[in-house]
């Protein structure tokens, strides 16, 4: 659900970027006009810990739903029509595995995981391969351990290995899902 949210997301905001730099450009006669909805990101600069708290928890949610279902052991190149779930509708069906890093929140992450080499081929649903199945990749952000080891400069040696943790956000490439190509 958080994969679609995203990928909605980055459909909303191209159009938009698209028409804001044809105004600033002066393609368009008279006043720009102004955007008649709330840009998306401006709920994220106000209040960025809820938001980021509730990004965080709804991974930790999807990653819960991942380790319930059956869906991990799953690795059939076929396409199920009778499930809801795009990943299992697509021609070029994906899972999900859980790519889990100790040194990130959230140290879990689903993560797309082609199942076909080709693709399901709509007519004889059967692997085609002459196109190619391929891992779409999305920036997600994560905040990411950053250990300052005593030793280091600005910290006096004391002979013990203690890491003083701090947390930086970072943007992480995941993969989210697949698709077919030539």
């Amino acid at each position: 659900q958080l994969l679609l949210c995203i990928f909605t997301f980055a459909m909303v905001l191209v159009p938009e970027a698209k028409d804001q730099s044809k105004a600033a450009k002066g393609r368009r006669r008279g006043p720009a006009r102004p955007p008649t909805a709330t840009p998306a990101l401006a709920w994220a600069l106000d209040d960025s810990y809820t938001s980021m708290a509730d990004y965080e928890h709804s991974i930790q949610d999807m990653v819960r739903q991942l380790r319930n279902s059956s869906e991990v052991g799953d690795t059939k190149c076929q396409v199920n029509l009778r499930l809801w779930r795009s990943n299992r509708r697509s021609l070029s069906p994906w899972a999900y595995s859980i790519n889990h890093d100790a040194t990130r929140i959230p140290a879990d992450m689903p993560e797309a995981r082609c199942l076909c080499t080709g693709c399901i081929n709509p007519f004889t649903m059967q692997e085609d391969r002459t196109m190619a199945s391929i891992p779409i990749y999305s920036r997600l952000p994560v905040r990411r351990l950053l250990c300052q080891v005593p030793g280091e400069v600005g910290h006096k040696p004391s002979g013990k290995k203690k890491c003083h943790k701090k947390y930086q956000m970072v943007m992480e490439t995941i993969a989210v899902g697949c698709t077919c190509i030539f």
